[in-house]
């Protein structure tokens, strides 16, 4: 099977097929492989069909101008994809393309096998692209994220105890030492006391006083 074979499987028109696969083959970057090939197919004339195209890297849409005598080319890469999805109709089907920014990709009129073989192989590739891209994600959120080092302070020099000097201790003044009376002075207390007290009158107090002080 050559290579223009491997993409007449599903019946795609083969002049269509023959025109836009040398181009295309020539615009693929070095990595990158055609998957699948879908030829639009309208109902009434189907002299300059459009082509839509799936590598492993975008999405292509072959548009012929200058009534056949030339082709335009678009491309959309995986990254610039949303979803892509597709809408069986009378005559054929409805192909979708959702980019991230701008309008809908539409194009009619892909007969209803290559519609469904076309989005299975677009889909697969989108979801392939965005699982890549979690990947990476994935790892650069690992390889961004250091373990954490703490900082542990120097430990504190040993504080030398100093011994407390004791509290001092103060003594109540001591009382006043009362010198012990004479027995001279005593009686004389205790006869005077004999008056305050008019247990005596006032000329024994007077007696007993003189008699006291002519003993010493």
């Amino acid at each position: 099977m050559n290579l223009i074979d491997r993409f007449l499987s599903d019946e795609q028109d083969p002049k269509a097929v023959e025109k836009v696969l040398g181009k295309l083959n020539d615009m693929l970057t070095q990595g990158e492989e055609l998957i699948y090939l879908a030829v639009q197919k309208k109902p009434a004339v189907n002299l300059l069909p459009d082509c839509i195209a799936v590598s492993t890297k975008r999405m292509f849409y072959c548009t012929p101008g200058n009534l056949g005598f030339t082709m335009n080319f678009k491309d959309i890469s995986w990254k610039s994809i949303k979803e892509v999805s597709f809408k069986e109709e009378i005559f054929g089907s409805k192909f979708i393309c959702v980019p991230l920014q701008g309008e809908n990709i539409v194009t009619e009129y892909i007969p209803k096998v290559q519609a469904r073989k076309l989005y299975q192989a677009a889909y697969a590739q989108l979801e392939e692209y965005k699982e890549q891209l979690r990947q990476t994600e994935l790892e650069e959120r690992r390889s961004s994220t250091s373990p954490v080092t703490v900082n542990t302070a120097p430990a504190a020099e040993p504080v030398e105890e100093r011994p407390v000097p004791p509290a001092p201790v103060f003594s109540p003044p001591a009382a006043p030492v009362q010198e012990q009376e004479d027995e001279t002075t005593l009686k004389l207390r205790k006869l005077k006391t004999l008056y305050d007290k008019q247990l005596i009158t006032l000329e024994e107090y007077e007696s007993k006083k003189a008699d006291i002080l002519d003993s010493l």
